[in-house]
């Protein structure tokens, strides 16, 4: 959802954020599966289509080939600094730039109602304006 969330905003802004590829990996993901019907109902509900979206383990080319990486949690940070040591990709999380007292993680619906995963989709939206202010202040064309 994270994905489709940001790649959406993004497309709406000037260049260059609206070239931006925006791409998911998961901790423990395996490659290929469908997106959960959940999570597909739960963006269906704001117009955006996750039905063709396959989940892919996240890899160290992925991290190392992209501007930042943004984690749902604080544990998946973590995972993602032991596994790849060396990355010198920042690694936030996605609520990180919201002010405080906003929580700075997102729980991960997986396998439980369609009200969690909404409220997992709310949760991402509510900090889209904050991460997309973020990227904005990047140095995007240094990394091309």
């Amino acid at each position: 959802m994270a994905e489709k969330l940001l790649a959406h905003a993004l497309a709406a802004q000037d260049s260059p954020l609206r070239e931006i590829d925006v791409i998911s990996g998961g901790v423990s993901a395996m490659n290929g599966q469908h997106a959960s019907i959940n999570s597909v109902k739960a963006l269906a509900t704001v117009r955006l289509d996750l039905s063709s979206h396959r989940s892919k383990q996240v890899t160290a080319q992925m991290i190392n080939n992209s501007l930042a990486v943004f984690c749902m949690t604080e544990s998946h940070r973590r995972i993602l600094r032991e596994f790849f040591p060396e990355t010198r990709t920042p690694l936030h999380l996605f609520r990180e730039f919201m002010p405080p007292p906003a929580d700075r993680q997102i729980s991960d619906p997986y396998g439980m109602s369609l009200e969690n995963y909404v409220q997992c989709r709310d949760s991402m939206v509510e900090a889209i304006p904050s991460l997309v202010d973020f990227i904005r202040r990047l140095d995007i064309k240094g990394f091309e």
